[in-house]
């Protein structure tokens, strides 16, 4: 049985601030069902999950960053409510926090994280037969495996890295080379990118193969990846788009606690309108009109920073009949106009600021549109959520939104509305024609039960991963 070792910051329900958690939640879990043997290694989080589960200290050790000592423990979660072996290290003084991402020390954070992580599995008899990293906060894995002496014995590791993100890459100074482990000084110029030491640029020069979250965001790399798409035009033949896929399991309608009121594709018309009805009630909107909502993190990436602007454009300018509900966190100027746009437009718009995983569930199982306007959405899990739920999606036409969605204009298949350009304009244009499929009952009825069949579960995606695995592990046994 083939062992698969998943290095990430984040895995659902663990720790979550994105949709990296929900990748690594559930990835390992469907590869484990195509018989794998797979198991997660992420930092220790003191948060509401580890406060709960039962763990248990099966190692302890000491890492060093240049002239800093930190001791560590090694908790495997005890119970099996995951479906794989999860692995947490406690780096005491670094990772025992609340919060997974936005402290001063994060370089060292995760640089000792990952130290730990190989000290492991350089000790450990069962080593994996593949090393699979997440993110730029797992990027010097496949750097110290192949050139760090302490770590020489792992050579042979495959090693994958999956980009969820590009634009964070969490480079530093070389003020701080000095954390780095003896390794090959020959091989020196392959931490750096443009004057710094950078983890993702690393990993994208090291990892035997390089997967992305979705086809067009490995072509749209090339153009717009925060500076490093000569890179990644270089390293475009050990590349793959793999479109992230959806756990069934969690995200089910049927039987989803956090519902108002649970339902199937026959019974979606009713129990949607029960969780609609009950937004309504909280946040004070009416419920004869369609209601549109945006999840997410206010940052450019997200298109949040136009939200208000198109609030207003929305009902000052085209003064249509709909309702805009909003969720997020994140930019401070942007949640500071959106809060005060609650007083202006009383039972048209509200929204709630900060994270809110029930909340989220029932806006995705009853309102009606969701709108994505992202300027860059390497894959987005949102729209194939709020899919599932009856939800249907505007969106921006990027990454895996344009690998996921088909505009209604394109005949019987189209499901949903893509905005073409990402501006004021053209996303309420995109409302507007919302509200008219809104309108047109018997499409707007014909359209939610369409896209609730389509399948993005986890199952097509794990079994592209699966046949990556296997070709890079036959083609090693045919080179020994």
């Amino acid at each position: 049985m083939l062992k698969i070792t998943h290095i990430s910051a984040e895995c659902f329900p663990v720790a979550k601030v994105g949709g990296l958690a929900d990748v690594v939640g559930a990835l390992p879990k469907y590869q484990n069902l195509l018989g794998f043997h797979t198991e997660v290694m992420m930092p220790f989080y003191k948060n509401t999950f580890t406060d709960c589960n039962p763990t248990q200290i099966i190692a302890s050790d000491q890492v060093t960053l240049g002239e800093q000592k930190f001791n560590y423990d090694i908790l495997k979660l005890e119970n099996s409510i995951l479906d794989f072996d999860l692995f947490m290290f406690k780096v005491k003084g670094l990772t025992d926090r609340e919060n997974v991402y936005g402290y001063p020390d994060d370089t060292e954070r995760f640089f000792a994280f990952q130290l730990a992580v190989l000290n492991f599995i350089l000790k450990n008899k069962d080593k994996p037969h593949l090393i699979h990293c997440h993110d730029h906060h797992t990027g010097f894995v496949p750097f110290l495996t192949s050139y760090a002496y302490k770590y020489e014995n792992l050579q042979n590791i495959p090693t994958i890295l999956t980009i969820h993100n590009a634009q964070y890459q969490g480079e530093f100074g070389y003020d701080k080379h000095h954390y780095f482990p003896e390794y090959n000084r020959n091989h020196s110029g392959i931490l750096d990118w443009d004057g710094k030491i950078n983890p993702l640029a690393t990993a994208i020069k090291c990892a035997w193969k390089i997967t992305t979250v979705s086809p067009s965001y490995l072509i749209e790399l090339q153009k717009n990846a925060n500076g490093l798409e000569d890179l990644l035009s270089h390293e475009t033949k050990k590349c793959i788009g793999i479109l992230n896929g959806i756990d069934k399991e969690v995200w089910n309608t049927k039987t989803d606690s956090m519902l108002i009121t649970n339902y199937s594709i026959e019974t979606a018309a009713k129990g949607r309108l029960e969780n609609k009805e009950w937004i309504c009630k909280e946040f004070n909107l009416d419920i004869n009109k369609p209601l549109v909502a945006f999840i997410g993190r206010f940052v450019y990436e997200k298109g949040s920073d136009l939200l208000p602007d198109v609030i207003t454009n929305i009902y000052d300018n085209l003064n249509l009949p709909v309702s805009i509900l909003v969720l997020g966190s994140g930019n401070p100027h942007t949640t500071e106009q959106l809060n005060n746009l609650k007083e202006k437009y009383q039972k048209k718009y509200n929204c709630y600021i900060g994270y809110n995983e029930k909340l989220s569930r029932i806006i995705y199982g009853g309102a009606d549109f969701l709108l994505m306007p992202s300027r860059i959405e390497p894959c987005g899990l949102n729209q194939m959520y709020a899919m599932r739920y009856g939800m249907l999606p505007i969106v921006s036409n990027t990454g895996g939104l344009k690998d996921t969605i088909i505009d209604l204009d394109k005949g019987d298949n189209g499901f949903g509305i893509i905005c073409n350009n990402v501006s004021v304009h053209e996303i309420s244009f995109s409302i507007q024609r919302a509200v008219d499929v809104y309108n047109n009952t018997s499409l707007f009825k014909e359209k939610r039960s369409q896209l609730m069949k389509i399948e993005h579960s986890w199952e097509k995606s794990a079994t592209a991963y699966t046949n990556m695995y296997k070709t890079l592990i036959s083609n090693l046994v045919a080179n020994d």
